[in-house]
C-alpha cells in the first residue's frame, strides 16, 4: 500500500509477508500454477512466470515448490484448475479496495469476500467501481540513499516511464506492465536491487486514516487477506503507524 513513508510503508509490508510466509507460499505456488498454465512453463518465454517465481524466490520459497507448481500448471502434474476473479469495494472513510483472487469454486470465494466487507465496516461494490481509481503498472522501489541521479539515468535509458523520489529519500521506479522485467533486469545489471518489485494496480491517489479508522480499516484488510482464495489486495488507504 502506499503510504507518507514509502520506505516505512515497504518495511512493514515485507515484514507483515514474513509473518504469514506460509500462506504466502500456499497463494504464490497457484500464481505460478495459473501463469505456467496461460504461458508455457518456461520462465524466460513467459513474463508472469517469471515475475511470480521471483516472488516466490523473494520469500525463499523451495525449489521443489516452485518446480512442482509449475507442473500442475503445465499438465505435467496433477492440479486444480483455477479461476482469476476480481472484486471492488469500499473500506473505512469510502477508501478504495480490490481483491483479487483465484478460486476453484466462485460461489465460495464471492461469499467469503462480501462477509468479510460486510463484518468488518466495509462495503462491496460492482465491477468497475473503483477500478479507475488504481494504474495498472511495474513498481520497484529502492532504498534510501540510492543514487538518484544514476538510478534515474538507469531506469530512463531502460525504458521506464517514471522515476519519483519520496521524501523519506526512497526512489520508486514505474514501467509499463509489459516493460516491467526488462526494465528490472536492465537496473540490476547496472547494480540497483530494487527492495520492492512487483507489477500492480498503482493507486492514482491516497484516502488518509488515523485513529480508530486505522484501526478498523487494517482489520477489514487483515481479513480479506487471511482468505485461501485471495492473492492481491490494492486500496487507497494510507495509515500511518
Amino acid at each position: 500500500m502506499a503510504g507518507h513513508s514509502k520506505w516505512a510503508n515497504i518495511q512493514h509490508r515485507k515484514g507483515r509477508q514474513d509473518e504469514k510466509r506460509g500462506a504466502a507460499f500456499s497463494k504464490i505456488a497457484k500464481e505460478i500454477t495459473v501463469a505456467a498454465k496461460m504461458g508455457g512453463g518456461d520462465a524466460g518465454f513467459n513474463p508472469r512466470l517469471r515475475v511470480a517465481v521471483d516472488k516466490a524466490k523473494g520469500v525463499n520459497m523451495p525449489k521443489d515448490k516452485i518446480d512442482t507448481a509449475i507442473k500442475k500448471g503445465t499438465g505435467e502434474l496433477e492440479g486444480v484448475d483455477y479461476v482469476e476473479i476480481r472484486y471492488e469495494g469500499y473500506g473505512i472513510g469510502g477508501a478504495a479496495i480490490m481483491v483479487d483472487c483465484l478460486t476453484d469454486n466462485k460461489t465460495r470465494t464471492v461469499a467469503e469476500v462480501r462477509h468479510a466487507f460486510n463484518k468488518y465496516g466495509g462495503n462491496m461494490g460492482t465491477e468497475g467501481c473503483v477500478v479507475f481509481q488504481f494504474k495498472h503498472c511495474g513498481q520497484m522501489v529502492f532504498a534510501p540513499g540510492t543514487d538518484e541521479a544514476a538510478l534515474m539515468d538507469a531506469a530512463i535509458e531502460a525504458g521506464a516511464e517514471d522515476v519519483n523520489t519520496d521524501d523519506d529519500g526512497s526512489i520508486e521506479v514505474i514501467t509499463a506492465p509489459a516493460d516491467f522485467i526488462a526494465v528490472k533486469d536492465a537496473l540490476e545489471a547496472a547494480g540497483f536491487k530494487p527492495e520492492f518489485a512487483e507489477v500492480t494496480m498503482k493507486p492514482e491517489g491516497e484516502t488518509e486514516l488515523a485513529g480508530d479508522d486505522a484501526v478498523r480499516m487494517q482489520k477489514l484488510l487483515d481479513a480479506l487477506e487471511g482468505l485461501d482464495d485471495v492473492q492481491e489486495i490494492y486500496t487507497t488507504a494510507v495509515m500511518d503507524e
